[in-house]
């Protein structure tokens, strides 16, 4: 149902956009008194919001007296994460996250950022991503070994287990001995529990309450920042001899200048929000990141390593096994690029399906599949004034079921992703990592771990579920398949080793 007068001009986008035309700002239906859109929300929320692009461009969720904008459209989405000062990071899934990140570079206000990212940017350069491959391949290759024939995995709890490993061991490669690294994966799967917990059913007070739940949360918070603070603490005293990510992230320093991916002017000043002028930072000493920043970036790092790359592993291991056509193509590749040996960073260039496998995957089920900013000005958006303090809402998930972008969007498709076809996705319309200055840093990381556990899974086994089973999307901080049985089956040699390399086809 549209809002009265509240039509505004659409902006042209994309190469059809050859006039202005009108965008459509609405109410979702369905909303009954007092509760508004609450209960499809809570109940089906991705059902509910994959719905809403039908009734609008910029679309109005009441959840109580409160109104939450749904932004439909690419180009929409679009001009909220380039404008990241009037659009900060905000909602309540930000505010419990905080409760475990702190204020590190996915939590922390827009004033705090360009810093953050700053220091944080020589963590994620190319030749640094290129040392912690390496690393990423042992740790792959070892978990992938214990696996046993015939042995039923949970795949979402094992991928979890193995971004846990992948990721602890090139955060802090010299500082967490075996038992250490499993308890850290431990209390941090305790605590992101809780966290969803609290994002999903914001009871405030009940959860200050000495339940078991509530008292498990606690001591693995607490735990988590015991560890942690111990690391650095550590690393202050002797910080020598560390390569891994935690040792250049204690080395950098911020010296005021711009940082890669923000939004710097090419001159040095900052590019504006539409309608402010462009100011220039005064220079700052060279500064290293406090005690607490550490820590913050380092508890950031290990949940966001950590949960996202498992989720999207997770999902693509399930895909792969309901599409054995697209699985065969996947088992000829890393068969003829590997020869039975372990996947390494100088195979990368060469596992393009792979590539490709994974980013569909990561198209149908993006783990970050909904996300919020608040209004810190009054605004314009879709042609509709936003006051100060505003909820806005972006879906990936909604905008990667788009037909109009992505024909057929329920078929599982890689050959989408060959460079003649993905030039045609409009600019926008695929966001598994975000866009502008508070993209994720660590796409490139998060892509490099995915394609090289692919290629190790693939080239060793094939996962079957038991028994024939829908699974449903677990809609909660992130999007999660839920329990994933699958047995092994060795692709090899009956102790699970490698398959022999596929000779090449004749002419």
């Amino acid at each position: 149902m549209g809002i009265p007068g509240e039509a505004g001009v659409r902006a042209p986008h994309g190469p059809a956009a050859a006039a202005p035309d009108t965008w459509i700002v609405s109410t979702a239906p369905g909303g009954v008194p007092l509760l508004g859109h609450a209960l499809p929300l809570w109940r089906r929320p991705l059902e509910f919001l994959a719905s809403l692009p039908a009734h609008g461009d910029l679309v109005a969720i009441r959840l109580g007296p409160q109104r939450v904008w749904l932004a439909c459209d690419p180009a929409l989405v679009q001009q909220i994460l380039m404008d990241p000062r009037t659009y900060d990071k905000g909602g309540p899934l930000y505010d419990t996250m905080r409760m475990v990140l702190g204020n590190g570079l996915v939590t922390c206000p827009q004033g705090a950022h360009r810093r953050q990212r700053r220091l944080a940017q020589p963590c994620f350069r190319p030749s640094r991503i290129a040392d912690y491959a390496t690393v990423m391949s042992a740790e792959i290759g070892a978990a992938v070994r214990e696996w046993r024939p015939g042995q039923i995995l949970d795949v979402t709890d094992t991928m979890l287990d193995l971004s846990a490993r992948v990721t602890t061991g090139v955060l802090m490669s010299t500082s967490l001995d075996q038992g250490i690294a499993a308890e850290v994966r431990a209390c941090l799967a305790t605590a992101m529990r809780g966290v969803l917990l609290r994002a999903v059913a914001p009871l405030g007070p009940l959860y200050k309450l000495p339940t078991p739940g509530n008292r498990r949360f606690d001591r693995a918070l607490s735990r988590l920042h015991h560890i942690i603070d111990g690391i650095i603490a550590e690393r202050r005293a002797h910080p020598t001899g560390h390569d891994d990510l935690l040792a250049t992230l204690l080395e950098a320093t911020d010296d005021g200048g711009p940082a890669t991916g923000g939004d710097a002017a090419p001159d040095g000043t900052h590019a504006p929000a539409p309608g402010r002028p462009a100011t220039r930072e005064a220079p700052h000493a060279e500064e290293p990141l406090t005690d607490r920043e550490a820590h913050d970036q380092l508890m950031t790092f290990l949940v966001a390593g950590i949960e996202t790359t498992a989720l999207a592993l997770a999902w693509t291991l399930h895909l792969l096994s309901a599409h054995p056509e697209e699985e065969r193509r996947l088992h000829a590749e890393v068969d003829t690029v590997l020869a039975g040996r372990p996947p390494g960073p100088e195979d990368l260039p060469r596992l393009g399906h792979a590539r490709r496998v994974v980013t569909e995957a990561l198209r149908m089920y993006p783990p970050g599949w909904a996300l919020t900013r608040v209004t810190t000005t009054e605004t314009t958006l879709a042609g509709h004034r936003l006051a100060p303090g505003s909820t806005v809402l972006y879906s990936a998930y909604v905008l990667h079921q788009d037909p109009k972008a992505f024909p057929d969007p329920q078929r599982f498709d890689p050959d989408r992703w060959l460079p003649e076809r993905a030039g045609s996705v409009p600019s926008g319309a695929m966001l598994p990592f975000a866009a502008g200055n508070r993209k994720c840093i660590g796409d490139h990381f998060a892509m490099t771990e995915a394609v090289l556990a692919l290629a190790a899974i693939a080239a060793r086994w094939r996962l079957r579920p038991p028994s024939p089973r829908t699974v449903r999307p677990v809609p909660a901080a992130v999007l999660s398949p839920g329990p994933l049985p699958m047995v092994c089956e060795p692709r090899g040699r009956p102790d699970g080793g490698a398959a022999p390399a596929v000779p090449p086809q004749a002419p």
